[in-house]
């Protein structure tokens, strides 16, 4: 019991905008399910355009799984 505990009143917490909110959302990483679900396209769509370097994508795990940016492919939408 010789620890002392923080004291939750000196925690301070940077407030978040509504930008701020917004833009975690659009940074979020989509997968390929989800991204050809925001774009009405098969997932063999998603892919192919990934491939092909005309939605940018990021592979991750020891699987390589794609993802997106959610705002590259709303970028991708408004083109």
């Amino acid at each position: 019991m010789g620890q002392s505990r923080m004291d939750v009143a000196t925690i301070e917490f940077p407030e978040k905008t509504v930008s701020d909110v917004e833009a975690e959302k659009t940074d979020a990483l989509i997968t390929v399910g989800q991204t050809a679900s925001l774009l009405h396209v098969h997932i063999n769509t998603v892919r192919k355009w990934s491939n092909l370097g005309i939605l940018p994508s990021f592979r991750i795990g020891p699987r390589s799984d794609r993802r997106f940016r959610k705002k590259d492919v709303i970028a991708f939408l408004l083109k």
